[in-house]
């Protein structure tokens, strides 16, 4: 089971947003019966083994093993994933493209990047999978307050020199020397993105009445 499939085909991003089936895949991270299921979710069986037939169409569940019970086969799924996230291929036709913004000031600039990076990601996830290799990524995920807009710009334009500097210093053009001094040229190329944004305001609940008498 993967961590996060990322899901390419539109059928199947369909199949998986019906609430019905989101929620067998969530109970489906341990294997199960359709027995098993319709006690979960409060369906029949048989209305169960309708949308798991739909799911397993799509890959999205996949068979662990079939049980012997009297004259009854039982059929034991678990999914394919334990969670996951749709990529903007399943709309290709009206997908972002990173290239129509080309803003780094843009939130919209910034959405497309995201997508881009879902999608193209989920593809090397796919492929190390196939080929039994671990997938080398790096990421930083962190929160930062700026007391002003100019505190925020500034370091915005100091994260861009330092960026700059290190791309220009570990950057292999084709020609010249890397820093370990061995011949430039015939290097893996990499995708880089830097994304700063405001951080999401929590809610906080009110108290209900109940909970207020308790207090």
């Amino acid at each position: 089971m993967l961590d996060i499939e990322v899901i390419e085909d539109p059928a199947a991003a369909e199949a998986s947003l019906d609430p019905i089936r989101t929620r067998i895949l969530q109970e489906l991270s341990q294997p199960g019966s359709a027995s098993q299921l319709a006690a979960k979710v409060g369906l029949p069986r048989q209305k169960v083994n309708y949308h798991l037939k739909a799911l397993e169409r799509h890959g999205l569940v996949e068979l662990v093993e079939e049980r012997r019970k009297g004259n009854v086969t039982e059929r034991v799924l678990q999914a394919t994933a334990a969670s996951y996230l749709i990529s903007p291929v399943a709309l290709a036709s009206v997908a972002p493209d990173p290239h129509r913004f080309s803003d780094r000031f843009s939130a919209f600039w910034l959405l497309a990047l995201a997508g881009r990076m879902v999608q193209e990601v989920g593809k090397l996830i796919a492929g190390a999978a196939a080929a039994k290799q671990k997938l080398a990524t790096f990421a930083i995920d962190g929160e930062i307050t700026f007391r002003s807009a100019a505190d925020r710009a500034a370091f915005a334009e100091e994260l861009g020199v330092a960026v700059t500097r290190l791309v220009d210093k570990y950057h292999d053009g084709g020609s010249g020397t890397r820093p370990s001094g061995t011949p430039a040229g015939g290097g893996r190329k990499h995708r880089l993105v830097v994304a700063l944004h405001p951080a999401l305001k929590t809610s906080i609940k009110p108290l209900s009445e109940k909970e207020q008498d308790n207090d």
